[in-house]
């Protein structure tokens, strides 16, 4: 491992000190502390979810507010909340995204081969904390998006050791608490995981099922939320909408254009991440965990483009897993994250209900970013070598990627 001071790939390497881990714990407590003084039921939309148990647990219908879009198998999650004081989840709440969000920064770190004490480590995730705006929105709002965030690093990290089973089981316990990942089928499909691909559909769908008995109105994620989501015709969650159709109808751009526009992107990442998957780790393909990490985080991005609703926080799903690895290397991401620098007023669009234009347009830039690496690394369509199958004694252990003297990935796993 190279430690020239020359060399800022060597330095980053090098382990931390402590004074790092401290910066890293006070940025992280003030984020904890803000969240906690300034919400109830730690933050706005965890409060949503808590709201709609809090309606179960008294004979109604979660579903009668049109705001919570979730699967039934969510209520349940949320009840040992609502029997929670107020004060209380105002500080387990972010203290649990926080979590979520450091953990699957860890394993993005493990996926790459970057070592966990490295001053990569430290630094970036304070980066991502102070710099990247909707890290901190999603610890504000208590979204469980969180869960995503943490469940799409581990699960991939679970596929490259060839445990496509249990990746299955991570992607379906996070889309039975919020169906965010439910993209993440394409992958077991590209890799023809079809049990993989069975405990993915069937957690979300037992959990679902067994909780829709319980309530007074089992079909109401059928009935009310997915007619609210293919409409997208709420005021408040159009303001706040960052897919590229939402934002072209706010500007007078018809209807039927703008579900083209958005349709079309999302197919053109989608057939981008099947020849990313395709093209396998050859020459231009990358090394260890870059092919399955960009097939899945294109697959994400497609979503994103034509789902309803799109927020600035569901980018914390895949930004961590581009920042710690070949992505991250380049200066296209970081452009296109420039939109989300806090503290930069942007002319024009300084309102909050404007903040959708800057929002569009990281997603759009990291999207064309993602494309254009997967359409450049996926090759000729040779078929890929085969990912670690599970030995007769557990799984394969992951092989970091080969240690070169330009990329992070030199680092010894922690």
């Amino acid at each position: 491992m190279s430690e020239r001071k020359s060399d800022i790939s060597g330095w980053l390497v090098r382990r931390a000190t402590w004074h790092l881990w401290v910066v890293l714990g006070v940025v992280l407590g003030a984020l904890v502390t803000r969240t906690a003084r300034v919400t109830s039921d730690g933050g706005m939309d965890n409060a949503i979810v808590v709201r709609a148990a809090r309606v179960w647990l008294a004979g109604g219908s979660p579903y009668d507010d049109p705001h919570f879009l979730y699967l039934p198998s969510a209520v349940l999650a949320a009840a040992p909340q609502a029997m929670v004081p107020r004060g209380v989840l105002s500080v387990v709440v972010p203290v649990a995204v926080v979590g979520c969000l450091v953990g699957g920064w860890v394993c993005a770190l493990r996926l790459h081969g970057v070592g966990l004490r490295t001053r990569f480590a430290a630094l970036g995730l304070i980066g991502l904390a102070v710099g990247f705006a909707p890290f901190a929105h999603l610890v504000l709002l208590g979204n469980w998006t969180a869960t995503a965030a943490l469940a799409l690093p581990l699960a991939l990290l679970l596929a490259g050791r060839g445990r496509w089973v249990a990746a299955g089981v991570v992607c379906g316990a996070a889309i039975a608490l919020k169906p965010l990942l439910a993209p993440m089928g394409l992958l077991f499909v590209f890799a023809g995981r079809w049990r993989g691909l069975g405990a993915l559909v069937g957690v979300p769908v037992v959990a679902s099922v067994g909780a829709g008995l319980l309530m007074p109105d089992p079909a109401g994620f059928f009935t009310r939320t997915l007619p609210f989501l293919l409409r997208g015709d709420d005021g408040f969650v159009r303001l706040y909408e960052a897919s590229p159709g939402a934002v072209l109808a706010r500007v007078g751009a018809p209807g039927v254009v703008a579900a083209v526009v958005g349709f079309g992107m999302a197919g053109v990442g989608v057939g981008c991440a099947y020849r990313r998957w395709r093209g396998g780790e050859g020459e231009d393909g990358g090394a260890g965990a870059s092919r399955i990490v960009e097939t899945a985080v294109m697959l994400m991005l497609s979503a994103f483009l034509v789902s309803r609703p799109s927020y600035d926080h569901y980018l914390l799903v895949v930004v961590p897993l581009l920042v710690a690895g070949a992505v991250g290397r380049g200066p296209w991401l970081w452009m296109a994250m420039v939109p989300q620098l806090p503290g930069v007023v942007w002319p024009g669009l300084e309102a909050v209900e404007r903040r959708a234009f800057r929002d569009a347009v990281t997603l759009c830039g990291v999207a064309v970013t993602v494309a254009v690496r997967c359409w450049r690394a996926g090759g000729s369509f040779s078929p890929p070598p085969p990912l670690p199958v599970p030995s007769s004694r557990g799984s394969a252990p992951w092989t970091p990627a080969p240690q070169t003297p330009e990329g992070l990935n030199r680092a010894d796993p922690f």
